[in-house]
């Protein structure tokens, strides 16, 4: 197999990751830590949050904190991920929402448009589900 076709295989079976979120940004700007978390008391996040799930990043669209639509963007990982523990440990077992974060910025790649977001009672069910975490001083793990 030729170089080229190795090229070709690499291109389409490499994985893609998606941020969720509203800010305005588009590609080549960079999404980095520093942040007010869109959780708890929305203390400065030490990282950012990636998904290699459409459905879990249209969660992060819609549940965001702002002003102005939520919007996916498909994002590049500049250094190392982990499983967010925030969904992976007791809540998720085996991370099948395939969610992470690292410490290092991502990079905007392009954005997903034209994204079905979740039914209005599911929404409805998850914002009171995350309200009623930070009534309970539920936040991000952020260690």
């Amino acid at each position: 197999m030729g170089a080229a076709s190795m090229n070709t295989k690499a291109t389409l079976f490499a994985q893609h990751f998606f941020h969720g979120g509203k800010a305005d940004l588009g590609p080549g700007d960079l999404i980095t830590p520093g942040y007010a978390s869109n959780f708890g008391q929305r203390k400065t996040a030490a990282f950012v949050y990636l998904t290699a799930t459409l459905d879990a990043a249209v969660w992060g669209a819609e549940l965001a904190v702002g002003e102005g639509p939520g919007r996916i963007f498909v994002v590049e990982p500049s250094g190392p991920l982990e499983d967010d523990p925030n969904l992976t440990d007791k809540k998720y077992p085996g991370n099948p929402t395939k969610s992470y974060r690292s410490r290092d910025p991502l990079r905007i790649v392009g954005e997903v448009v034209g994204w079905t977001g979740h039914p209005p009672e599911d929404l409805k069910a998850m914002r009171e589900r995350v309200a009623e975490a930070a009534r309970r001083g539920i936040e991000a793990i952020e260690d």
